[in-house]
Parts: C-alpha cells; sequence; structure tokens
C-alpha cells in the first residue's frame, strides 16, 4: 500500500486500487485518481455520474452542470446539476413553508437536533476534513480545524438554545411591565466563500436553527461537493427527527442563483461571504427591499511588531497568517509593520522560515502551504508580484509559479515577502487586497505611525500587535487604536475562535457571525408593553382626556 493510501486509511479514508470514470472539460473521460476517489466514496459520493446540487427536501437539480475541479492535480472531481431558475423559486417557497412550522418546535428542542447534527458531523470528521482539502486546496490540518470549527459553533448553539433571552425593562407607569422579546425571524439565505467551504455555513446554520428559522445555502461555484457532503448529513438529521428537510435547504449554481436569494422578498436576512465588489450591490440590493445582512468582505489585515516583542512567538505567528491557506483567509496577514530597531532580525528570521517552506500536496502531512484555488487566483497572484516589480520593491523571497513536476498541474506559487519603496497607504499596493500568499513590508519608528498605517486603509476586519509594554497594548485596544473588528495583542491575525463574535469594520461590512451577540441578527425583536393595572395612563405624563 502506498505512503498516500495509508495516509487516507488513518484519517477513515478507504482508498481504492482503481478510479471511478470522470468526466474531463473536453467531454472525454478518464479515470479519477485514487487520491481523490477514496475521498469521494467515503462520503457516498462515489458515483461517477453527475450529482444533484439542489436540496428542498428531496435531491434535485435541472439547471446548468458545472464542475468541481481539484486545484492541486487539476483533474475534475464531480459534475454537478444546480438549480434551474424554476428551482430556486421552489427552494426559496419550500424554505418559507418549513419555517411556518419550524419556528413553533421549542428552542430547547431545536438545541437537541443541533447536537445531534455535531455528532453526525463529528463522526464524519476526518473525512469531510480531507474533502475540503481536495476541492478547496487548504492543507489537511486545517480542512480538519475547518471542520471543527462547524462542530465547535453547533455546541456554542445547543447552550444557546436555552438562553437567548429577552429583556425585562422597568416602566415609567405604574401596573406596566415592557418585555423586549426575541421570535424566529424567517428565512436566512446564507452566500459563501470558496475559502471556508464548511465552517462559514455552519456559523450561519447553527445560530439560524437554534433561533427557529429555515436556512437556504447558495455556496461558491467552485466548492460545490462540500456543501452536498455536508448537506447530507444535515438533511438525515432533520429526517431522523421528523423535521422539513428544506429547514436546511440548498442551492448551487452561478451568479443567477445568488441574484435570486439576495431579491427575493421571501428571505429575510442575507450573510454574504465574498469581495468587497460583490458585497457592495448585495448590501444595496437587500437594503432596497428592506432586508437584513450581514456582510463578511475584503481583508487586508496587518501586523505590527514592536521591538520590544518576543520574537520566538511574533515570527511563526506572522509566517502563518501570511502563508496559511496559501494566503486565502479573510484573515490572512497581507500587511507586515515592523518598528525599525527589529526589522533586519525579523526579516531574516521570516526569511528563514519560508525557505523551509515549499508548495505540495494539501493532504500530504508535511506540507503547509497548498495550492490558490484557481487559475485566476493565479493570475492575479503573477499580475500583483509583477505590479511590485515595477515599482521597485524588494523582493525578499519567492515571486515565482511553481511549473516544474508534479505541481504544474496545479495552482501553485511561491509564498512571497516584498518591501516596496512607498508607504503611501493610498498607494494600490497597501489599499487593495491580493487574495494570495504576498506579504508587504513597511518600517515605522513610533506606534502611533503604524496604527495610522493600520487605519488608513478601506478595510478593517482583523490586526494585530506584539509587545511586551502594557502601555502600547492599551494605546493599541483604546479609542485611538486600531479600527479592525479583531483587535488583537500578541496574537496573530488569523485563527479565530467561536466563542466572540467574527467580522470586520468599513469596507468589511461590519456584519458579525458565530458568537458573542451574533445571534440577536437572526430574531426578529418586540418592544411589548403590558398593562396589568386598571388604569390606562399615557407615557411622559401626556394628559389627553376628553
Amino acid at each position: 500500500m502506498s505512503l498516500a493510501s495509508r495516509r487516507l486509511l488513518v484519517a477513515g479514508v478507504r482508498p481504492t486500487n482503481y478510479g471511478v470514470l470522470s468526466t474531463c472539460r473536453s467531454g472525454k473521460t478518464r479515470a479519477l485518481s485514487t487520491r481523490a476517489s477514496g475521498i469521494l466514496q467515503s462520503l457516498g459520493l462515489e458515483d461517477g455520474a453527475e450529482l444533484y446540487g439542489v436540496y428542498d427536501g428531496e435531491w434535485k437539480g435541472s439547471g446548468e452542470v458545472m464542475t468541481s475541479v481539484c486545484p492541486t492535480t487539476g483533474e475534475v472531481l464531480a459534475r454537478i446539476k444546480t438549480a434551474s431558475p424554476e428551482e430556486v423559486q421552489q427552494s426559496i417557497f419550500k424554505s418559507r413553508e418549513a419555517y411556518k412550522s419550524f419556528r413553533n418546535v421549542p428552542a430547547p428542542r431545536r438545541g437537541e437536533i443541533l447536537r445531534q447534527i455535531r455528532e453526525a458531523l463529528a463522526a464524519k470528521r476526518e473525512a469531510l476534513g480531507a474533502l475540503v482539502s481536495l476541492e478547496m486546496g487548504k492543507i489537511k490540518t486545517e480542512g480538519v480545524g475547518e471542520v471543527q470549527e462547524f462542530i465547535d459553533i453547533c455546541d456554542y448553539a445547543v447552550g444557546l438554545s436555552r438562553m437567548m433571552n429577552g429583556r425585562v425593562v422597568a416602566s415609567e407607569r405604574v401596573g406596566h411591565s415592557i418585555l423586549e422579546v426575541p421570535n424566529p425571524l424567517g428565512v436566512v439565505g446564507v452566500l459563501t466563500a470558496f475559502n471556508f467551504p464548511v465552517a462559514v455555513y455552519g456559523w450561519n446554520l447553527s445560530l439560524s436553527l437554534a433561533a427557529g428559522n429555515a436556512t437556504l445555502w447558495k455556496p461558491s461555484p467552485t466548492t460545490p461537493l462540500c456543501a452536498i457532503a455536508i448537506t447530507r448529513i444535515v438533511s438525515q438529521v432533520l429526517e431522523n427527527n421528523g423535521i422539513d428537510g428544506a429547514v436546511a435547504g440548498l442551492t448551487t449554481g452561478g451568479k443567477a442563483v445568488g441574484v435570486s436569494l439576495v431579491e427575493s422578498p421571501s428571505i429575510e436576512l442575507i450573510s454574504f461571504t465574498g469581495s468587497e465588489q460583490v458585497g457592495r450591490i448585495v448590501g444595496q440590493n437587500v437594503s432596497a427591499r428592506f432586508g437584513k445582512t450581514i456582510l463578511e468582505l475584503g481583508g487586508n489585515n496587518a501586523s505590527v511588531v514592536m521591538a520590544d516583542a518576543d520574537l520566538a512567538m511574533a515570527v511563526p505567528s506572522v509566517f502563518f497568517g501570511a502563508v496559511g491557506t496559501a494566503g486565502q483567509r479573510c484573515t490572512s496577514t497581507r500587511r507586515l509593520y515592523l518598528q525599525r530597531g527589529v526589522a533586519d532580525e525579523f526579516i531574516q528570521r521570516l526569511t528563514k522560515l519560508y525557505k523551509a517552506v515549499s508548495p505540495g500536496d494539501p493532504l500530504v502531512d508535511s506540507t503547509l502551504i497548498g495550492p490558490l484555488h484557481t487559475k485566476n487566483a493565479v493570475h492575479n497572484y503573477s499580475n500583483t508580484v509583477e505590479h511590485l516589480r515595477s515599482i521597485g520593491a524588494d523582493i525578499v523571497i519567492g515571486g515565482g509559479v511553481c511549473t516544474q513536476s508534479p505541481l504544474a498541474s496545479g495552482n501553485f506559487v511561491e509564498p512571497t515577502v516584498s518591501i516596496p519603496k512607498s508607504v503611501d497607504m493610498r498607494d494600490k499596493i497597501w489599499s487593495t487586497e491580493t487574495f494570495a500568499p504576498i506579504l508587504n513590508v513597511a518600517i515605522f519608528d513610533e506606534l502611533d505611525q503604524a496604527i495610522e498605517w493600520n487605519n488608513a486603509v478601506p478595510q478593517g476586519l482583523s490586526s494585530s500587535l506584539w509587545t511586551r509594554d502594557l502601555r502600547n497594548v492599551g494605546r493599541w485596544i483604546g479609542p485611538n487604536g486600531s479600527d479592525a473588528g479583531i483587535v488583537n495583542v500578541n496574537v496573530g491575525t488569523s485563527g479565530a475562535e467561536i466563542g466572540a463574535a467574527f467580522g470586520g469594520n468599513k469596507s468589511t461590512g461590519w456584519g458579525r457571525e458565530s458568537g458573542g451577540d451574533a445571534w440577536k441578527q437572526y430574531v426578529r425583536w418586540s418592544a411589548c408593553t403590558i398593562n396589568f393595572s386598571n388604569e390606562a395612563p399615557l407615557a411622559q405624563g401626556v394628559n389627553f382626556a376628553a
């Protein structure tokens, strides 16, 4: 048995000595690699035929057929029958009908269903993590970690189902009480991106189900297999509990499917993760119909390293922030600001780590950086590197596309560190996010200068300060500090936990998901004044006696 096959067995994935038929873009058939077929078979996706990509209580799909392509090998993993326009509208209608019954299920009972979803996901954690690596391209430990994030938020939502409390407010009128009451909101449309094809849906589904809503998922067109695998698991739990499957529906497809969900007045809340450009359109369209949005958009995150920082902590953390997931996290470190006294040593240490890492198969345990997700991402990486060179930036390391075998068939690039000559944050290289492993470095003298640079870009998702001086900490997290939604100290920009609300400010969209008070966006709030006296006085002492 090969080393790759043994690793699949350890992950709970049984490899095979044969392939299943896969259809290439040319229409010709070829054998799917054992590496891929073993993972797909472990999740019941072994059929080489076209897969249904729509679920509203039953599986279907009569729209455009799209392909799932492995970013590591370039092979076509599957062909998906997406939603037709009629099926999209039918899915919205069925979600609405499912909500009408599910909203009456007691919240603790909804929590019990979430507990069962958690158990079902945990039983397939390794296989699902391998699928994330196969289809998205992140390394295996990150793929498994993403599934664990879904499991964790289910745990959180189980407890939350007994704690989604309103408030009793004191009334100025005798014999009156005021209640602030949360009730289920309706239908939640979840539009997710390729880079976290499982976890972001998990954030939304868990809180939405706990709140008593129906959820309709439109995943990225390039990661449909992750969505189908997750929906199969969730739908089985719902079926076992006698719950309408349309409570957790799925509609795969392209732009037209997303537009239909965004514009539908039958969907109260749209949670969108993606680019600033598309997020702006989504926000405008949903607000035009007075719907609610949760927007998770661009990051462009900065780490600030003071001269007193513990470099044994800071260097590896910046390395992971910039290189992890091949620089394709919303929270990836894009900008690095080094205080002058520590700059040379930091760059030297960081470069040593970069030299020690090589792109490779994300399913191999020793790999730290896998491929970019698409050929278009490689194109964007190359354009950014070319622009850096054109403006005279010092490319400290990296800057190339991997064209040698066996990486040539995938989307592999070299992680890159650059020192641009300009430190004007209005320049494109600083103000625009490139979703790739490119880290731009600038040197500062005083913390206030670094804070100004941190805040000068349009985005405001994550930020990180490395220091051992308590005064710097106070400055960084206070009113004159970082304006990002995530403001870390001696922790990198990437790798948030589920317990706190996740989201960013400014052009990142102001959305909040996951923990904290994020659940309050998934309910409708009512202020209920109750009079249990024998009088009907008006507020503010108004006298309106005839």
